[in-house]
């Protein structure tokens, strides 16, 4: 073996090694992050904490628009940077995620335990892990990009949580439908009847799916019959607004869930080294379920095809 290449293998995993330990959870919007961050933290790795990276979720209020993880479905694990920022504050950017994100990741390890970074927001992932940042730079957008920096600050164990767009529309769509039945219809409700949404920064909370489609809508119909439920027979014209408001909802989530994607796909060619994990089938079966719900072949498929693999990479990658 050439010594030139030998030493530089060595110089690479020792650099590895002295960087800290980070796991990422990412993937488009629905994907199930949250859901295998909990399952891999309560059954595996007990000594770990997570980082929201959802750019929406950060925010205070509007939990069911956002869809932010329960207190009960976080099962005890401590999470940070979810629903700690005031919305009606400046816009939470890529820069003041990397100096909150670092600040954590710090104190996460000084009690020895592991941050997993979980979320879809794929600028604020970038803006933490890459050792050269420029907050002017736009490695996204646009039709000439700027590269990507794959030298990353810490040690990085990467979990793609993929699912076929196609079925994942699906998914969103209904999970759509889901969301408005179960308070998102009386969340924006109250949000808007309240005037809270004019102390919300526009650029900010104010941009979360479901604000802006809906903001006409609540100016336009008054307060009475406010349930998602009882008002149909009331107005036809109340009704109509409505379903255009939903079907603009699940085409914005939808076209998120795309975009998250090809930024997913920029950074894997652009050299950093995601593990991908196919969650389609445990999708489908969800679709094919009565009412979208769960059922053990929901279960043991997404244990199967999810939970153990990511297990598994992430044992291997802590074991190193």
């Amino acid at each position: 073996m050439d010594p030139t290449t030998t030493t530089a293998t060595i110089t690479t995993t020792v650099n590895r090694r002295r960087r800290r330990k980070v796991i990422v959870i990412m993937g488009p919007t629905g994907a199930g992050k949250s859901r295998l961050s909990i399952d891999l933290v309560k059954r595996y790795f007990h000594n770990a904490e997570i980082i929201n990276s959802d750019k929406m979720q950060v925010y205070k209020g509007l939990n069911h628009t956002t869809n932010k993880i329960t207190l009960q479905e976080r099962k005890e694990v401590p999470h940070h940077l979810l629903g700690e920022i005031d919305p009606s504050r400046p816009v939470f950017t890529p820069s003041d995620f990397r100096k909150r994100g670092s600040g954590i990741i710090s104190l996460v390890k000084s009690r020895w335990k592991i941050p997993f970074i979980v979320g879809g927001s794929n600028s604020f992932i970038y803006s933490l892990l890459t050792k050269r940042f420029d907050p002017g730079q736009d490695v996204f957008n646009g039709p000439d990009p700027d590269p990507i920096c794959s030298d990353l600050r810490y040690d990085v164990c990467f979990i793609w949580v993929d699912v076929c767009l196609p079925v994942l529309n699906n998914y969103l769509s209904r999970r759509v439908d889901e969301m408005l039945e179960c308070g998102m219809f009386d969340e924006l409700s109250s949000f808007f009847r309240s005037g809270e949404y004019k102390k919300v920064n526009r650029s900010g909370l104010g941009q979360a799916i479901g604000v802006p489609e809906f903001e006409e809508y609540f100016s336009k119909f008054d307060r009475d019959d406010d349930d998602v439920e009882g008002y149909f027979g009331k107005s036809s014209e109340r009704a109509d607004e409505y379903e255009d408001v939903v079907r603009r909802i699940k085409e914005n989530t939808c076209q998120l869930a795309k975009r998250q994607v090809a930024k997913i796909l920029r950074l894997r060619d652009g050299g950093w080294d995601l593990n991908r994990v196919d969650a389609t089938e445990a999708f489908k079966a969800v679709l094919a379920s009565d009412g979208g719900g769960g059922g053990s072949r929901v279960s043991e498929i997404w244990e199967k095809q999810v939970v153990e693999p990511s297990m598994k990479i992430v044992k291997r990658f802590l074991d190193e």
